[in-house]
Formats: structure tokens, C-alpha cells, sequence
């Protein structure tokens, strides 16, 4: 599909449109965008809504894996063992080894760490609000993806080098729709 066309259709933000724009086909845009927001707001201009599975996986890897600083990552970040179990849960429900229970017992579990990281830190509250809703077995797929690359934004030192980790990570975990 031809990028003009894309954009005509699905009107983006100036500055995606500006990226965009350098490309002829949104083929080139998936392949060298580095933005995983970005990314995802293609993927619900596309109608790929089955990536359910792919898109949990790929939220709990920007939590274990996005770099903030000091080598740490926002996992690191994840204080409460509640937080963390959150994720587990939702790694172990994605290999097929949970149900929608299951995500949603670690969701309340995880929300109520939230509430106690709130009043300690704002930086640790976007992790942890992050792990809330990567488990919480209502919410969809793009809205929890969205929670940890946005987590992870405000957390990291270079906001830059971060999305484009988390670019790297999308497009391992959903192949190119173009």
C-alpha cells in the first residue's frame, strides 16, 4: 500500500505523517519505524485485532526489556512482588498455561501495588500501573500494549533509544502487515 494513500485514509500526527512521508509504501514505514506507538496505531488502522497473544507477549518483553537507565529496565522498576507476578501470570497464559481467572486475580493484585506505588513514586506507578494492565484479561490488546511503551517512555532516561528497543521488539512479535 502506498504511504499518500495510508495517510489519506488514516490521518496521523504531524510528526508520524512527517516520518511516513520519507517512504513510498507503508512496507518501508513497518520496516523502519522507530516507534512502537507508532506501530500500534497502524495496526488498528490495518484491523489486525487477532494479535491478541502476540501483543500480551510483546507487552510483557517492553516491561522486562525496555532500557531506562543504568541498565536497568522497567522490570526493574516493578517493587511490588505483585507487580511482577502480573506479569508472570500473563507470560504463562500467553505459553497456554492460565486462564482469564487467572489474568484478572493478577490484574486486582497488581492494581492494589499500583495504588500503594503511587503514593511512593510517580516513576514506579508507570511501571506498575503498566503491570496492571498488561494482566488485566478485559482491557484490549492495543490498550495494554499502549500502557507499557508509555510506561516505559516516561521512565526512560533516552525516551529515543527506548522506542525504538520497543520498535525493534513489536516487529519481532508481528510480522510486517504490508
Amino acid at each position: 500500500m502506498k504511504t499518500h494513500d495510508f495517510l489519506q485514509t488514516y490521518p496521523a500526527c504531524y510528526s508520524g505523517q512527517e516520518f511516513a512521508r520519507q517512504y513510498p509504501t507503508m512496507r518501508e514505514v513497518w520496516d523502519a519505524c522507530p516507534r512502537a506507538d507508532w506501530l500500534l496505531w497502524i495496526l488498528r488502522h490495518v484491523g489486525l485485532s487477532h494479535h491478541e497473544i502476540p501483543l500480551r507477549r510483546f507487552t510483557c518483553a517492553c516491561i522486562r526489556g525496555t532500557p531506562i537507565k543504568d541498565g536497568r529496565t522497567v522490570w526493574d522498576l516493578l517493587s511490588d512482588p505483585r507487580s511482577r507476578k502480573a506479569i508472570e501470570v500473563v507470560e504463562a497464559y500467553c505459553a497456554g498455561e492460565g486462564t482469564a481467572e487467572d489474568l484478572l486475580n493478577a490484574a486486582n493484585a497488581a492494581y492494589v501495588a499500583y495504588a500503594a506505588d503511587a503514593i511512593v513514586s510517580g516513576t514506579t506507578a508507570a511501571a506498575t500501573t503498566a503491570a496492571a494492565y498488561v494482566a488485566h484479561a478485559a482491557t484490549a490488546a492495543y490498550t495494554y500494549a499502549d500502557a507499557a511503551v508509555y510506561a516505559a517512555d516516561y521512565v526512560a532516561d533516552d525516551a529515543a533509544a527506548a522506542r525504538l528497543w520497543q520498535a525493534n521488539e513489536l516487529r519481532k512479535h508481528i510480522p510486517n502487515p504490508f
